[in-house]
């Protein structure tokens, strides 16, 4: 009998399927100090000289979203968090259904920033209602609101797709003039075009719950609190100093 031309092959053999596993955190990059956290109400903080002790140098914590929320947690834990050696910074969650000029004043408002208070502006995108995302006009309001009440410029928190895409900031914008927080979970984050000349001066590269995973593994433990987001600044301690309380 010939042999069949067509003979048949056993199927292929397959792993059986595993559930999904984030990825790891990304390592640290050797620029940068890894000194600074940011936080809200979510956060559990229980001392933080804890937190302090662990090599924290400044907290950043949630003072505002859109132009009627106050995060409740925020004016209790400044004078703690102060009195513990920590510098206090205050951020801003932009939002679509009111003006910059108004958001602006509501910030500023909630947070009471002293002449040490680095100030910062998270546009994101609203996840819970995307068509209620801060626009680039109201971005630039805001920007200019604070800055006119202050005399600072707020940092601008900003993934780089967002920056560059949604939000379509360009270099000749008054946030470009603005510092940049750059959120990227990658091993170095990528400088959105408006801020290409001057790069970054905090980078948020990693958070203890890190897509639904802890991020212990390759990030040291903070005692004091139970979650993080991570942040290295672009510096060294006098240079973080320096920085905390001059227009960005």
């Amino acid at each position: 009998m010939a042999p069949d031309p067509y003979p048949q092959t056993p199927p292929p053999q397959y792993a059986p399927p595993q559930d999904p596993i984030a990825p790891e955190p990304p390592l640290r990059t050797p620029q940068g100090l890894d000194a600074v956290i940011d936080i809200s109400a979510h956060t559990a903080v229980t001392d933080f000289r804890l937190v302090r002790a662990s090599n924290i140098l400044a907290v950043i914590h949630k003072a505002s979203e859109g132009d009627f929320f106050a995060d409740p947690k925020c004016a209790e834990r400044r004078p703690q968090a102060e009195a513990a050696g920590l510098l206090w910074g205050a951020y801003h969650f932009g939002k679509g259904d009111s003006s910059g000029a108004q958001q602006a004043a509501f910030f500023l408002e909630s947070s009471r920033p002293g002449p040490k208070t680095l100030l910062a502006l998270d546009i994101e995108p609203n996840e819970g209602d995307p068509s209620n995302s801060m626009r680039l006009e109201q971005a630039e309001a805001f920007v200019q609101a604070v800055a006119s009440a202050t005399g600072r410029l707020p940092l601008i928190y900003v993934h780089p797709r967002w920056a560059n895409g949604g939000m379509r900031i360009m270099p000749g914008s008054i946030l470009a003039r603005c510092g940049l927080w750059v959120v990227d979970y990658h091993e170095a984050p990528t400088i959105p075009r408006a801020w290409t000349k001057s790069g970054w001066r905090l980078w948020q590269y990693a958070s203890d719950d890190y897509a639904g995973r802890r991020a212990r593994g390759r990030n040291r433990t903070i005692q004091g609190l139970n979650r993080c987001d991570r942040n290295l600044f672009n510096g060294d301690v006098a240079a973080l100093h320096r920085f905390w309380t001059a227009a960005a």
